[in-house]
Protein backbone atom coordinates (compact mmCIF):
# COMPACT_ATOMS: atom_id res chain seq x y z
CA UNK A 1 0.00 0.00 0.00
CA UNK A 2 3.07 2.55 0.43
CA UNK A 3 4.60 1.93 -2.55
CA UNK A 4 1.34 2.63 -4.20
CA UNK A 5 0.84 5.83 -2.33
CA UNK A 6 4.18 6.80 -2.84
CA UNK A 7 4.05 6.10 -6.89
CA UNK A 8 0.90 8.43 -7.41
CA UNK A 9 2.96 11.40 -5.29
CA UNK A 10 5.72 10.51 -7.42
CA UNK A 11 3.40 11.25 -10.39
CA UNK A 12 2.02 13.73 -9.26
CA UNK A 13 5.15 15.73 -8.35
CA UNK A 14 6.28 14.93 -11.34
CA UNK A 15 3.44 15.85 -13.10
CA UNK A 16 3.34 19.50 -11.56
CA UNK A 17 6.56 20.74 -12.74
CA UNK A 18 5.00 19.96 -16.54
CA UNK A 19 2.53 23.43 -15.95
CA UNK A 20 5.31 25.42 -14.96
CA UNK A 21 7.78 24.09 -17.93
CA UNK A 22 4.93 25.46 -20.40
CA UNK A 23 4.43 28.51 -18.72
CA UNK A 24 8.25 29.20 -18.75
CA UNK A 25 8.45 28.35 -22.33
CA UNK A 26 5.30 30.58 -23.40
CA UNK A 27 3.82 33.00 -20.94
CA UNK A 28 6.76 34.23 -19.67
CA UNK A 29 8.18 35.79 -22.63
CA UNK A 30 4.88 37.32 -23.04
CA UNK A 31 4.72 38.85 -19.72
CA UNK A 32 7.86 40.27 -20.42
CA UNK A 33 6.57 42.11 -23.58
CA UNK A 34 3.75 42.77 -22.04
CA UNK A 35 5.97 44.68 -19.05
CA UNK A 36 7.88 46.89 -21.87
CA UNK A 37 4.86 47.73 -23.31
CA UNK A 38 3.16 49.35 -20.62
CA UNK A 39 6.12 50.18 -18.65
CA UNK A 40 7.94 51.91 -21.56
CA UNK A 41 10.07 54.43 -19.36
CA UNK A 42 11.92 51.76 -17.84
CA UNK A 43 13.75 50.12 -20.93
CA UNK A 44 14.94 46.75 -19.19
CA UNK A 45 11.89 45.59 -17.95
CA UNK A 46 10.93 42.92 -20.50
CA UNK A 47 14.38 41.32 -19.65
CA UNK A 48 13.96 41.99 -15.84
CA UNK A 49 10.83 40.11 -15.60
CA UNK A 50 11.20 37.11 -17.41
CA UNK A 51 14.46 37.27 -15.66
CA UNK A 52 12.88 36.77 -12.50
CA UNK A 53 10.44 34.69 -13.20
CA UNK A 54 13.29 32.15 -14.72
CA UNK A 55 14.95 32.53 -11.17
CA UNK A 56 11.61 31.30 -9.25
CA UNK A 57 11.53 28.66 -11.86
CA UNK A 58 15.01 26.87 -10.74
CA UNK A 59 14.46 26.62 -7.40
CA UNK A 60 10.70 25.11 -7.84
CA UNK A 61 12.23 22.33 -9.82
CA UNK A 62 15.13 21.95 -6.71
CA UNK A 63 12.42 21.27 -4.31
CA UNK A 64 10.18 19.58 -6.36
CA UNK A 65 13.52 17.22 -7.13
CA UNK A 66 14.08 17.24 -3.16
CA UNK A 67 10.26 16.04 -2.97
CA UNK A 68 10.42 13.16 -5.07
CA UNK A 69 13.94 12.34 -3.08
CA UNK A 70 11.91 12.63 -0.12
CA UNK A 71 9.27 10.17 -1.52
CA UNK A 72 12.40 7.95 -2.50
CA UNK A 73 13.61 7.98 0.95
CA UNK A 74 10.15 7.08 2.39
CA UNK A 75 10.43 4.09 -0.14
CA UNK A 76 13.18 2.70 1.25
CA UNK A 77 12.45 2.86 4.68
CA UNK A 78 15.20 5.90 5.60
CA UNK A 79 12.15 8.94 6.33
CA UNK A 80 13.77 9.58 10.16
CA UNK A 81 17.06 10.15 8.66
CA UNK A 82 19.34 13.25 8.45
CA UNK A 83 19.28 12.53 4.85
CA UNK A 84 15.36 13.54 4.98
CA UNK A 85 16.17 16.64 7.56
CA UNK A 86 18.72 17.60 4.85
CA UNK A 87 15.73 17.71 1.82
CA UNK A 88 13.20 19.34 4.04
CA UNK A 89 15.66 22.01 4.34
CA UNK A 90 16.54 22.41 1.16
CA UNK A 91 12.59 22.75 0.28
CA UNK A 92 12.34 24.96 2.88
CA UNK A 93 15.02 27.07 1.04
CA UNK A 94 13.99 26.82 -2.00
CA UNK A 95 10.33 28.10 -1.02
CA UNK A 96 11.95 31.04 0.58
CA UNK A 97 13.97 32.16 -2.57
CA UNK A 98 10.36 31.75 -4.52
CA UNK A 99 8.42 33.90 -2.01
CA UNK A 100 11.68 36.30 -2.53
CA UNK A 101 11.97 36.51 -5.97
CA UNK A 102 8.37 36.83 -6.21
CA UNK A 103 7.90 39.77 -4.47
CA UNK A 104 10.62 41.75 -6.11
CA UNK A 105 7.70 41.77 -9.44
CA UNK A 106 4.72 42.94 -6.80
CA UNK A 107 5.22 46.29 -8.65
CA UNK A 108 4.34 45.12 -11.62
CA UNK A 109 1.15 44.14 -10.18
CA UNK A 110 0.48 47.07 -8.59
CA UNK A 111 1.77 48.51 -12.25
CA UNK A 112 -0.90 46.49 -14.18
CA UNK A 113 -3.61 47.30 -11.29
CA UNK A 114 -3.43 51.00 -12.14
CA UNK A 115 -3.58 50.86 -15.39
CA UNK A 116 -6.39 48.31 -15.71
CA UNK A 117 -7.77 49.85 -12.40
CA UNK A 118 -8.61 46.52 -10.85
CA UNK A 119 -7.34 46.00 -7.55
CA UNK A 120 -7.69 42.60 -7.48
CA UNK A 121 -4.49 41.94 -9.69
CA UNK A 122 -2.51 42.99 -6.63
CA UNK A 123 -3.93 39.83 -4.67
CA UNK A 124 -3.18 37.82 -7.99
CA UNK A 125 0.60 39.23 -7.36
CA UNK A 126 0.14 38.42 -4.19
CA UNK A 127 -0.58 34.45 -4.53
CA UNK A 128 2.59 32.96 -5.46
CA UNK A 129 5.09 34.41 -2.60
CA UNK A 130 2.35 33.65 0.16
CA UNK A 131 1.83 30.32 -1.09
CA UNK A 132 5.66 29.64 -0.96
CA UNK A 133 5.88 31.50 2.24
CA UNK A 134 3.17 28.80 3.21
CA UNK A 135 5.08 25.74 1.84
CA UNK A 136 8.83 27.11 3.93
CA UNK A 137 6.89 27.13 6.74
CA UNK A 138 5.04 23.71 6.14
CA UNK A 139 8.76 22.68 5.43
CA UNK A 140 10.25 24.02 8.62
CA UNK A 141 7.47 22.57 10.85
CA UNK A 142 8.00 19.28 9.11
CA UNK A 143 12.06 18.94 9.88
CA UNK A 144 11.44 20.62 13.25
CA UNK A 145 9.14 17.23 13.90
CA UNK A 146 10.96 14.80 12.07
CA UNK A 147 14.52 16.13 14.04
CA UNK A 148 12.67 15.29 17.02
CA UNK A 149 11.48 12.07 15.83
CA UNK A 150 14.76 10.64 14.66
CA UNK A 151 16.39 12.21 18.20
CA UNK A 152 13.42 10.00 20.07
CA UNK A 153 14.18 7.07 17.70
CA UNK A 154 17.91 7.17 18.53
CA UNK A 155 17.50 7.65 22.22
CA UNK A 156 14.72 4.51 22.58
CA UNK A 157 17.88 2.16 20.00
CA UNK A 158 20.13 3.44 22.55
CA UNK A 159 17.80 2.06 25.38
CA UNK A 160 17.44 -1.40 23.63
Amino acid sequence: MKQVSTLFLKVTVMLIGVPVLVMCIFLVPEIGNVAGELLPDFPYINYLVPLIFYASAIPFYIALYQAFKLLRYIDKNKAFSQISVDALKRIKYCAITISSLQVLLLPLFYSFAEIDDAPGVIFVGLLVPFASAVIAVFAAVLEKLLKEAIAIKSENDLTV
